[in-house]
């Protein structure tokens, strides 16, 4: 898979560098797959949360951040949305950021 918007994960882990490995290691699985459902995604990572609207929920750093992208199949590609701890997540809307 293609991620886009992945300066949003950069720039995110500057400033929390506790979760630098926990991005890393999304990142690789998710360059890794070729996703063409949703089935194949949850096969990778079975607690990721559909929300509506093409939108996934990761969690990351074992629940300690979330990560919001929009998941497209067919073009093989995902488009981060957000990542933030879970008071900055609560704040927004998960459905259309």
């Amino acid at each position: 898979m293609i991620i886009i918007e992945s300066q949003i994960l950069d720039e995110f882990v500057e400033k929390h560098a506790d979760c630098r490995k926990a991005v890393q290691n999304w990142i690789n699985k998710v360059e890794d797959a070729e996703w063409k459902s949703h089935t194949d995604l949850k096969m990778d990572f079975p607690s990721a949360d559909y929300v509506k609207n093409g939108r996934y929920v990761f969690n990351i750093r074992g629940n300690k951040y979330r990560l919001i992208v929009v998941v497209v199949f067919v073009a093989g590609q995902l488009i981060v949305r957000f990542i933030g701890t879970h008071a900055e997540y609560d704040k927004i809307n998960a459905e259309s950021v």
